[in-house]
This record gives C-alpha cells, sequence and structure tokens, in this order.
C-alpha cells in the first residue's frame, strides 16, 4: 500500500472544522457534532469508556443540551465503544443505515479482521481487536430511505459501503462539507506511528477490518465526484482545500495502487454482508 500526501497547510483544527462542524479525538478516533438551528448531533460515540470525555466535551459546546439523536457512520467497536454509556445519560435515538441494523441489535457478529494486510502494528493487533455486536434493541432505527439525515436539515446520507456493508458517509451540498466516517482516512490507520504522529495523508479504509475492496473503492469514487471542500474522517485529522479535494480524485483513481492490500483474506474472497 502507498500513500497520498497532502498539503500540513490544509488541516484545519479539530474545533472548528467548518459552520457548526466540531470533532473529538479520542486515543485514535474521532466523534463530531454537527449543530443547527434546532440543536446539535452527535456522529459516532467512540471507545469503550469514552462516554464521560463525549459528554463533558459536548458540555464546553451546547451546555446542558442533549444531541437530537446520535448517527452511526458503521458500528465496529471504535464508532460505537460509549454508546452504552452516552445513551445513559441521553436518552436519544440512535440511527445507521438498514444493513448495519444486525451489527447494533445484537443480530450478528462482524467478520473477522484481517491482520494479514500488513501495513503496521494497528494491523497485527487486530486479532485482538472487539468484534461482538453491540445490542440497543428498539433505541436504534435506521437511517430515512430519501437520504434524509434526522435532526440534520441540509445533510445527507451516502451508502458507501465496503469497510461494513451498512457504512455510511454524511454530506452537506450548501458548503461540500464530509463526514466520511472510515470510507477513507487521513493517516496509515494500520501503523501506530502514523496514528500516533496524524501526519497528513490520504489512504483508503482501515484495512484489516474492510471486508469487500471492490465496494470500498465504489464508495471512494462515490464521495470523490462530491469534490468535497471540507473532509472529516473518522480516522487522522480534518481537512479543507483545493489540493486536499484533488488528493481525493487521485485516491479513487489510484485505490488498488494506494489502498487495497497486496494480499489478505478479503482481498481474494470478499464478505458483502
Amino acid at each position: 500500500m502507498d500513500k497520498i500526501d497532502v498539503p500540513v497547510d490544509e488541516t484545519v483544527p479539530l474545533d472548528a472544522i467548518a459552520a457548526g462542524l466540531v470533532g473529538l479525538r479520542i486515543v485514535f478516533v474521532n466523534v463530531f457534532a454537527v449543530a443547527g438551528a434546532a440543536g446539535w448531533t452527535l456522529i459516532d460515540a467512540g471507545l469503550n469508556g469514552s462516554a464521560g470525555r463525549i459528554t463533558n466535551w459536548a458540555a464546553r459546546h451546547f451546555g446542558d443540551r442533549p444531541p437530537s439523536a446520535i448517527v452511526l457512520t458503521h458500528a465496529h467497536f471504535d464508532h460505537v465503544g460509549a454508546i452504552d454509556g452516552l445513551l445513559d445519560t441521553w436518552d436519544v435515538p440512535v440511527y445507521a443505515h438498514i444493513e448495519e441494523l444486525p451489527y447494533v441489535t445484537g443480530a450478528q457478529l462482524y467478520p473477522p479482521p484481517d491482520p494479514s494486510v500488513g501495513g503496521g502494528l494497528m494491523a497485527r493487533m487486530a486479532s485482538a481487536y472487539p468484534r461482538a455486536p453491540v445490542d440497543l434493541g428498539g433505541r436504534v432505527q435506521a437511517l430515512p430511505p430519501d437520504a434524509s439525515v434526522p435532526g440534520m436539515p441540509g445533510w445527507r446520507w451516502i451508502h458507501t459501503p465496503g469497510h461494513t456493508a451498512g457504512h455510511v458517509s454524511l454530506f452537506r451540498d450548501a458548503d461540500r462539507a464530509l463526514l466520511a466516517g472510515d470510507a477513507f482516512c487521513t493517516t496509515k490507520q494500520e501503523s501506530f506511528f502514523a496514528v500516533a504522529t496524524q501526519r497528513p495523508e490520504l489512504h483508503g479504509p482501515p484495512a484489516y477490518f474492510t471486508t469487500d475492496w471492490d465496494a470500498a473503492h465504489d464508495s471512494v469514487r462515490r464521495l470523490a465526484v462530491l469534490e468535497p471542500a471540507f473532509m472529516a474522517p473518522g480516522h487522522g485529522q480534518p481537512m479543507a482545500g483545493p489540493d486536499t479535494t484533488q488528493a481525493l480524485r487521485e485516491l479513487a483513481a489510484r485505490f488498488d495502487e494506494v489502498a487495497r492490500p497486496e494480499h489478505g483474506r478479503y482481498v481474494e474472497h470478499p464478505r458483502r454482508a
């Protein structure tokens, strides 16, 4: 796997990504909040044990107002780890793509991660990562089929499978702001050193958890066509600027060279559910 460099001066701070959009890094994963006239929405739920940190961060931005909802890009352990603790504090609905619901209702395990993709320590440790489903029962519901996002007027969800079957990204047409989830990263998520230093560079989705590389490539193509002006990924720094937009086009064009591993369980035998 290769990389696509992006200019350091096109990184943007997590607390001022775009209008009404802020983020919080929790060790190696980001959560985001989108604010509007009617309130705010939390995107993803971080790592296990981070509920207090998320609620304290939210209080600094929004006072004692709970979010109108929690929207999940997908349900891997680092994106839903604090969901139970957050729902103990905030009695709010949770939304996910209909194909992701089995993994948030206790019905289905994710396919095993694949440490053989290589790339660094984060990949080698993948067998130890939790993959059991969370069970939110009736607190979670499918995102609306019309692509609207509850509580987030002006945003739409885009089905971006590959990393998981029900992965979604969120896009605001007015300013071309993109919440990518794990459709792509701005760090090499397989490498502990890259995650620690957060040097900005464009990569595909975290390879050790991606189960359908053809779908992942199609998803990056779909996002590149939008020409996002602001990009906030689940892993890595948020980016904004013309070189960053061009870098995403390049990732879509060179995906097999830059992102797809040379070998791996799902490279040869994709899992589509």
